[in-house]
This record gives structure tokens, sequence and C-alpha cells, in this order.
């Protein structure tokens, strides 16, 4: 079916499955860990994903933080200081649109860090993914198999085989405790204070901001382009659009949520193409939340990790083939030290790295490359 621009078919909702990888092990962590209410959390991730859908008409990411929900689960967190953590994150991302910080950082980053980001982000998926597919290699290779000789097919498209493998999986491996019990159940409206925004900024926001600006916006607005050149998205409107979400989800249970380049990549290669998959991804993250909410983390915490290790691989290497638009001179140096510093420390270190490298060896040579 196709509604002007927005196409609702199997590969749309195929690609709206590609992002998986990411979503499972932080929202089972936020829930199991965290204490945090399943329901608001995917009803407001799903609320996200119809209205960047609608806005945007594209295939537009909307996965969690990743700084922030690796320190909340590794610190156990309480609710309320996740959610003032995501409040804290739309204060800074509605200050980065008005302040105009976005539009210099986007337009002081050469075209050399950008691809090194992308790189780094792809080889970070690739090297997480290989500890995941080690757990059962066979089902990893054979998730690798499905998703190379159906990743177009129309009638069975890979992720969406995959995805129903796993649950059949889990259904086979758990029993009777994986059988999803039904009940309805609404968000609750969730309360934090101003200290807890400001602790949650001290612990991890801050450090977040930077591989936010980096992943979340520069990368995926440069993505955006090279998928759709025609449709490009701007890095001042991701900011906004992030500042917004985040300053409304956190009171009604939403996590802190962002947009990615590895999400991106991620559905793009399982066959998204239009706002179409937004939409279909956040119908069923709401049907998942307002009618299994109660069972949903024992599904997400069963599911099979070497498919979704599978599945990440697939989108890292996806990334990684950026590289091959770099053309073998100097300035892609600038490149290789984002790649190096970012794997082997963070993309925020490898993002300051290759900035200071490229700026300082060739800004006297032609300007910034920017």
């Amino acid at each position: 079916m196709k509604i002007g621009s927005f196409e609702f078919n199997l590969r749309e909702f195929a690609g709206s499955l590609g992002d998986l990888g990411t979503l499972f092990p932080l929202a089972v962590g936020y829930i199991a860990v965290c204490g945090m209410d399943p329901t608001g959390m995917l009803v407001m991730m799903g609320a996200a994903n119809i209205a960047t859908g609608l806005i945007y008409k594209l295939p537009m990411p909307i996965e969690p933080m990743k700084v922030l929900a690796v320190m909340a689960i590794a610190q156990r967190w309480s609710p309320s200081l996740v959610y003032a953590s995501g409040f804290a994150m739309g204060i800074v991302w509605l200050l980065m649109y008005l302040t105009g910080a976005i539009k210099l950082v986007a337009r002081y980053t050469p075209r050399e860090v950008i691809r090194g980001i992308q790189v780094s982000l792809g080889l970070m998926l690739a090297i997480e993914a290989l500890g995941m597919v080690a757990t059962e290699l066979f089902l990893a290779i054979l998730s690798v198999v499905i998703i190379v000789f159906l990743r177009d097919n129309r009638r069975a498209p890979a992720s969406i085989v995959l995805v129903a493998l796993g649950v059949i999986l889990v259904f086979l491996r758990e029993g009777s405790a994986a059988l999803p019990s039904i009940s309805i159940s609404l968000p609750s409206v969730e309360r934090f204070t101003l200290s807890e925004v400001w602790e949650s900024l001290v612990r991890a926001g801050f450090a977040q901001v930077p591989l936010t600006a980096t992943n979340a916006v520069i990368a995926t607005s440069a993505l955006i382009s090279h998928y759709w050149p025609q449709k490009e998205v701007p890095e001042s409107k991701l900011a906004l659009n992030m500042g917004i979400m985040n300053l409304i989800m956190p009171f009604f249970g939403g996590m802190p949520l962002c947009h990615g380049a590895g999400g991106l990549a991620g559905q793009y290669f399982f066959g998204a193409r239009t706002g179409g998959t937004n939409i279909l991804e956040g119908m069923w993250e709401i049907s998942l939340g307002l009618f299994f909410g109660a069972s949903i983390a024992t599904i997400f915490g069963a599911f099979p990790q070497a498919i979704t290790g599978a599945m990440l691989l697939l989108v890292g290497l996806e990334l990684i083939r950026f590289a091959k638009d770099l053309p073998m001179e100097a300035r892609s140096l600038s490149a290789a030290v984002t790649v190096l510093v970012s794997v082997f420390s963070n993309m925020a270190f490898g993002y300051a790295a290759g900035m200071a490298f490229h700026h300082i060896c060739f800004s006297r040579k032609g300007g910034s490359g920017a």
C-alpha cells in the first residue's frame, strides 16, 4: 500500500526491524536493572517514531542514547534519574539548536572526519557483533546466510525471517515462561527533580553530548544525503528534533532518545526507503507496550544474541564500506586518525583527534576541507 510518499509493505516493515541489535540489549537493561516501566518506554519510542516518520517522510532511526544507557545500567540508576537524564538531553539539544552551535560544529567538520566517524561506528558495531555471534556460531552463520539470500526478497525479507526465527527459538527454549500475557496498560506520568537533572549530566550526560553530535547529528545527516541526495536533512533539524522529543518523552516514561547513523544504515540495509518504516515501527512498539508490557522483557532478554549479532555485523560492514569514498591522499589521514582513536578510546575523542589533525596539518594548505 502506498499513501503519498509513504509505502507500507513487507520491505518497509523489514526495515523497521533493522535496528533491533541496539534496541534489544539496552531496553532489557533499562527494564530489568533500572526498573523502568516497559509500557511507557515502548509507547514513547513508538510515538517518537511515528512523529518523526510523518515529519521527515524518510526512514529516521530513533534509538537509545548509548553512553547514558550503559552508565545507567552499570550504575543501576533509579527510573527517575533515567527520566531526568532524558530531560537534560532535551535542554542541551534545544540549546544547541537555538544558539546555532550545532551549525558551527557541522560547518567546520571536514568530510574526511565524517567518513572516519561512519567507519569507526561500523568497526565498533562489527566488533560488538563478533562477541554476540560467538555465543551460537552455527545460528549466527545461518543468520548471515539468510541475510545474504533474502535481504532484497519482497515476500520474505531477511529481518522478518530472522525475528520470526528468534521468537520461535525463544518459545522452544523458555517454554511457558516466554508465553506473553496480554494485559492492557498505559504509560504513567513520571516525576524527577532538578537535582537529578544535574546529577545525570555530571554522571554521563556531558560525555553523551559529543557522541550524539558526531553520530546522531553529523554522521546521520551525511548518511541521509548519501541515500537520498534530493532530500537532505540539515544537522540543525536533527538537533531540534532530539531536543523536543527528550523534553516531552521522560514525563511519560520514555528513555533518552537520539538518531544514529548505525540505526539508519540498519534500516536502509534491510529495506527501509520511506517514512512508512518509522510509522510501522512506531505501531509495533506501541502495540507491544500497551498489550504485552508485562512480559516483553522476558522475550527481549531471551532473544538469541547470535541473530542480533549477525544483523549488527552486516550493518557494521555496510558502514565500513564508506571508506571507499575517500581518495588515497594525505587528507584521508584525518579519517584514519579519527578511526584509530575512536576504536581504541571512544568516538568523542576520535572526533576531536581527527579535527585537530586535519586543521593543524591542512588548514594552511587550502582551508579546512569542510
